[in-house]
């Protein structure tokens, strides 16, 4: 067995960055998924945060499992950072799970961030998680560009940008591209290789007028 190790100051403020992962990604899964993040530095209160701890009946400040140390050193002996298998709650009810490990200073195991689905979820509760608009935040309007190269990005950008440029009528035709390198630029877009060449060609305006509605926005920011 694994012998509980000391944890710098560095490997607990990496752990403690986690537990507002836990919620995210708990969020995301929805209740049919137990999250689990494990400290290795005292094995017999290593839960340090938990999501959904019914499906197991654990807290915060629970031990270390028989079954995580084991998975500790499959990880440590196979060099490997994650590892998936099935097992079963204190009922016998079947779990799906999934142990990774998250290393610290010097590329220690400092602790493991654990995952159990819980396979006997009814199917209506699953597909309530892609249907319930509850804590989900909609953006109706927007899509999302999945782009292979930064000249797809800036392109991408601009024409979101611009079609909603274009469909707000309180701008007037004068000060369109002005509004739309502003908004470019709040993106960052700017910070690309090149961006003024290519949003000059697109907007088919010079890179003078790129520059100069920049520094505009630039100091309209700073006033």
């Amino acid at each position: 067995m694994n012998n509980a190790i000391i944890l710098t100051e560095v490997d607990r403020q990496i752990l403690n960055s986690y537990a507002n992962f836990l919620h995210g990604l708990a969020n995301y899964l929805g209740d049919a998924y137990e999250i689990v993040l494990h400290s290795l530095e005292d094995y017999e209160h290593s839960v340090v945060a938990i999501i959904n701890g019914e499906h197991t009946g654990r807290k915060i400040g629970a031990p270390i499992t028989n079954l995580a140390l084991d998975m500790l050193d499959k990880l440590v002996d196979s060099k490997q950072d994650n590892i998936s298998y099935f097992s079963t709650n204190k009922k016998g009810e079947p779990l799906k799970s999934a142990t990774i490990s998250i290393r610290g200073e010097n590329n220690r195991i400092i602790g493991l961030l654990c995952m159990n689905l819980y396979l006997n979820t009814p199917l209506v509760d699953v597909l309530n998680l892609f249907m319930s608009p509850q804590q989900q935040i909609h953006f109706p309007s927007s899509k999302e560009s999945f782009v292979e190269n930064s000249s797809e990005l800036i392109e991408s950008s601009l024409k979101n940008i611009k079609a909603k440029v274009d469909a707000d009528n309180s701008i007037s035709v004068a000060n369109k591209n002005k509004v739309i390198i502003s908004m470019l630029n709040s993106y960052g877009i700017f910070n690309i290789k090149d961006s003024v060449i290519k949003v000059a060609e697109l907007l088919n305006i010079s890179k003078n007028t790129v520059y100069m509605h920049l520094r505009n926005a630039n100091e309209s920011n700073h006033v």
